[in-house]
């Protein structure tokens, strides 16, 4: 269904750009998840009402918040597309994280709401439900369970394709629809089919157990919708693979420093240090960079931008002085590593400048580690002082 509506609503979706066909991709499924939902609202409303199932009631008002969840992604496609202005020069991606995160709040809401009309049931009773119209409600909460099955599967496979954290916590919210739906379908049918005593309340019990799946539903979406907008760490394999297309590139000897700053999906920025020869040419290596940068920004869909650091790559007693410093790094702990390494004369000997790659975790304070590198070098290196900077900024982190 959903691929016929994008042939009739979406006609430029395979020569526009690929920001314009996400964002026109989640303002339809917004829109169809808008309808369905206030649909199963409606149907669920009256038959809740006309079987006096308390529990059937509570799950049309899950359906109409997820109505409100869809109307808040939709505003957040709408939003995340604009393009970058005076105020916002990144552009406006990271308001679909927003988005995401106020679908996972009223996830939250709505199974804190649930949780308290089911403990009200447990605690108060009420009119015995499915007494009437009990067949017509268990059609109608099956038709509900494949649509909101559907309605998931069609979410996912968006949210996957357009890598949208909006569209995964608007499918995910659909999953927990169908385990609460189906929840109130068995304390239906235990209601109409298994005597028990008047204490053991199967709609309530059953909507406990709805509320505190739901809530924790919730929780994890805006676990994960908090992230980019924290700043989390990028996935590994994007780094590892934007450092190996920079080594393909002859002239480029070593990378460091890769930092990912995330403002949206489509609005990634990389930015690296490159080691070249000190001695090659400037005009040459430029170009090289400038090649780099290109192939980064097409091949991964970001803004690259790449730092030269020049070292010298042919002089015998600064690659000596080079494996000196790395192996009295390595010796200190060998999760650490150097680069920057430069050699500069001083009054005493040699002053070797250099920075050392320290994970987060790291225990040591970044001044006793750099203490305690200068008196390493010092004490095993003749005439030889260090200046080290202690760079905390993994590969793999995001600034």
């Amino acid at each position: 269904m959903i691929r016929l509506l994008a042939k009739w609503f979406i006609r430029d979706r395979e020569s526009d750009s690929p920001e314009r066909v996400r964002s026109a991709y989640g303002v339809l499924s917004g829109c169809f998840g808008i309808f369905l939902n206030l649909c199963l609202f409606t149907v669920k409303l009256v038959f809740g009402l006309l079987a006096h199932a308390v529990s059937l009631q509570a799950d049309a008002f899950n359906n109409l918040g997820d109505a409100g969840s869809s109307v808040i992604a939709l505003f957040g496609f709408r939003l995340a597309s604009k393009k970058p202005d005076r105020d916002h020069p990144y552009g406006h991606g990271r308001v679909e994280y927003l988005a995401g995160l106020f679908v996972a709040i009223a996830i939250i809401l709505m199974g804190w709401s649930l949780l308290r009309s089911a403990f009200d049931l447990l605690l108060h009773g009420g009119e015995p439900a499915y007494a009437a119209h009990f067949w017509p409600s268990m059609c109608v909460m099956i038709v509900s369970i494949l649509v909101k099955l559907y309605m998931f599967l069609y979410n996912r496979a968006l949210a996957k394709r357009f890598d949208s954290t909006a569209l995964k916590a608007v499918a995910f919210d659909s999953l927990s629809d169908t385990a609460a739906t189906g929840a109130v379908l068995v304390s239906a049918l235990v209601t109409r089919y298994v005597t028990l005593p008047d204490w053991i309340r199967p709609d309530a019990w059953s909507g406990i157990l709805v509320a505190l799946f739901i809530l924790f539903t919730g929780l994890k979406s805006v676990r994960e919708t908090t992230a980019p907008l924290l700043g989390k760490r990028p996935d590994p394999a994007f780094v590892s693979a934007i450092r190996e297309a920079t080594l393909s590139f002859e002239g480029i000897g070593g990378v460091h420093d890769v930092i990912v700053h995330d403002y949206g999906p489509g609005r990634v920025f990389v930015s690296l240090h490159a080691e070249v020869s000190a001695v090659a040419d400037v005009r040459e290596i430029h170009e090289v960079i400038d090649n780099a940068e290109r192939c980064l920004s097409e091949r991964f869909r970001c803004n690259a931008t790449i730092h030269m650091d020049p070292i010298l790559t042919d002089d015998p007693e600064t690659a000596k002085l080079h494996e000196a410093a790395a192996a009295i790094v390595s010796a200190v702990d060998p999760s650490l590593s150097i680069h920057d390494f430069r050699v500069t004369p001083s009054p005493n000997g040699k002053t070797l400048l250099f920075d050392v790659a320290v994970p987060y975790a790291f225990r040591i304070t970044d001044e006793a580690l750099a203490e305690q590198i200068r008196t390493a070098v010092e004490t095993q290196m003749m005439h030889t002082s260090a200046d080290v900077t202690v760079d905390r900024m993994e590969e793999e982190s995001e600034s």
